[in-house]
């Protein structure tokens, strides 16, 4: 394993280009707002009168149009959903790259799967970092950042990886850590932790715990504490002390039932099914199947948000977290 720090990073690197940040969703703005506050200079592209346009430009932010933004910049940093990504990189950007120029993303699908292309003359990098943009902006203001990931799909002028490394510092990633990995490691693992693991196995594994207590005649409100609410203070502390440190801190019984009951839940066919998922997104199932959803506008995926919406789990949560002050009434 390779990791970066701040003092493996040359910043001067990065000093004298100009940056568009594409996008000004949550790590839009939590990256391009960090940057400008080391010094760099940034700009944000967006689509003009769009929802996030003033939101930017009341942050302060230097903002153009993506093709004005495409235009000036040296290094042109993609954080549009990756649905999107592919055609306003066609479209908006492609006709203002020049060679010498960095395409920088944080998320490997597009370039992983070959739908963004550019030519052999640029070079073509990403830096993840690790949280949302909400904590890359609230850590990098605290004096701190989250981990992150660093990789290099083409180096054209040599010095791609200092680039990157440049950037990933100026969002504060490099004072907690940057691990060197590849597009395809990073956007294989991505999507097997997303649908597998941190959304969709837990959900699905919440649910589940939830409708048995449910249907076995407790009350709703009972099997959302015990199977859902509680689920953030066993994660905070496994991230903050690992399993060991949590099995430590939680009681005795709960230790045991948990160590002697957890492979009866999450068995081998469960295991076998994760192998499936990750051959699916190994060999582009899985890319196929999302592109065919987006050229119907999302159409199942409204209408399975929706019906996750009136689950009741959902409804007795949100009922539960605005008695409890957690929520607001109308959000």
């Amino acid at each position: 394993m390779k990791m970066y720090y701040d003092d493996d990073v040359d910043a001067e690197v990065v000093a004298d280009k100009t940056i568009a940040v594409i996008g000004y969703g949550s790590q839009g703005r939590g990256q391009s707002r960090n940057m400008a506050d080391s010094g760099l200079n940034v700009i944000v592209g967006l689509r003009e009168g769009g929802s996030s346009w003033q939101k930017a430009i009341d942050d302060g932010m230097n903002v153009k149009t993506i093709e004005e933004a495409a235009e000036a910049a040296d290094i042109i940093h993609i954080l549009l959903p990756d649905e999107t990504q592919e055609k306003v990189y066609k479209e908006q950007i492609a006709p203002y790259v020049e060679a010498g120029n960095t395409i920088s993303f944080s998320h490997g699908y597009n370039i992983h799967f070959g739908l963004i292309q550019p030519g052999e003359d640029v070079n073509i990098v990403m830096f993840a970092p690790k949280g949302p943009g909400s904590r890359v902006r609230t850590t990098y203001l605290e004096g701190f950042g989250i981990p992150g990931l660093v990789a290099i799909e083409q180096d054209a002028t040599g010095d791609a990886l200092q680039l990157a490394l440049g950037m990933a510092k100026a969002v504060g990633l490099t004072r907690a850590g940057v691990i060197e990995t590849t597009f395809k490691e990073e956007t294989e693992t991505d999507l097997f932790g997303e649908q597998t693991v941190l959304c969709g196995g837990l959900t699905a594994l919440i649910k589940a715990g939830f409708e048995t207590l449910v249907e076995a005649g407790y009350q709703p409100e009972i099997a959302y504490f015990e199977t859902c609410h509680e689920v953030k203070l066993i994660v905070d502390d496994i991230y903050e002390n690992g399993m060991a440190g949590m099995w430590h801190d939680v009681s005795n019984t709960a230790e045991y039932g948990g160590l002697t009951r957890g492979n009866r839940v999450i068995t081998d066919a469960t295991k076998a099914e994760m192998k499936a998922i990750l051959g699916e997104i190994q060999d582009g199932t899985f890319k196929k199947e999302f592109a065919d959803e987006n050229a119907t506008d999302a159409a199942n995926l409204k209408e399975m948000r929706a019906a996750e919406e009136r689950e009741t789990i959902e409804v007795v949560g949100k009922r539960l977290r605005i008695a409890c002050g957690l929520q607001k009434e109308d959000e």
